[in-house]
């Protein structure tokens, strides 16, 4: 049994390295293609090696038996966004393929909610996949954020910026940890990131077509982590003066 604990931990494994090689793949495509600058190379690289040990380290400490659909469809997601990165990393020192930086970004962001209806529908929803889920969904938000200002300028750096903030205040306020209540309305707002900074950065609009653009998509995520905190900070001051009583059942955890 433990032999077959051990063997099934290796696949596990051997599927984040695959994903790595998958996404150096990719990288060797689009400079070969491209042209690629050492900072789309190196950034590219990082992203890959980072995703690998982040990702590899989890699954160790989960233990899960079985990679499973659904995180091969996020894995999938996570090395377009590799290539999304190393794109604009580039764009420093070039103009970027802007077609191509859109067309793997448009990808990216329809396959999102993919991975969690295969999960439900295959019985095979963990934590894990869903936290590796969020955090891809947030760094794609956080490189198009970098990207679209550079047009628009640093104040779109906010978007991307706002989760971590989040997740930084709340080693300083434990109570943000919390979990909250399912909002369709907290989902919106945040597939509404991505398409906004998606429509700003193909520059089909003009310049202030895409600035009202993103300032929307901006106000609205600011509108939802208030009523989100409000609510969290709410729900822990009542908690605290009722030790005893019973607490609301909540699904989803906090930071978007």
């Amino acid at each position: 049994m433990a032999l077959n604990n051990i063997d099934d931990a290796r696949l596990v494994q051997q599927e984040t390295a695959v994903g790595a090689g998958v996404q150096i793949l990719l990288l060797v495509l689009l400079g070969s293609a491209f042209g690629m600058g050492p900072a789309g190379w190196l950034t590219g690289l990082a992203f890959a090696f980072a995703t690998w040990a982040v990702l590899s380290r989890a699954l160790h400490r989960s233990r899960l038996r079985s990679f499973g659909p659904a995180n091969r469809v996020t894995l999938g997601r996570a090395t377009l966004v590799g290539g999304v990165t190393a794109l604009v990393a580039d764009s420093f020192d070039s103009a970027p393929p802007l077609t191509l930086l859109v067309a793997l970004t448009a990808v990216a962001l329809l396959l999102d909610g993919v991975d969690g209806q295969v999960a439900r529908r295959t019985g095979t929803s963990t934590a894990l996949g869903a936290r590796f889920d969020m955090e891809v969904d947030a760094f794609l938000i956080l490189v198009l954020s970098v990207f679209v200002s550079m047009r628009l300028g640093p104040w779109v750096l906010l978007i991307g910026g706002m989760r971590y903030a989040f997740v930084a205040a709340a080693r300083v306020a434990p109570w943000l940890n919390a979990p909250l209540p399912p909002s369709i309305a907290r989902k919106t707002v945040a597939a509404l990131q991505g398409v906004c900074l998606l429509l700003a950065g193909s520059q089909l609009l003009p310049l202030a077509a895409d600035f009202a653009v993103v300032l929307l998509a901006l106000g609205s995520l600011v509108w939802s982590f208030a009523r989100d905190v409000l609510w969290l900070r709410r729900t822990t001051r009542l908690t605290a003066t009722a030790p005893n009583a019973p607490t609301t059942k909540t699904l989803e955890p906090a930071g978007q």
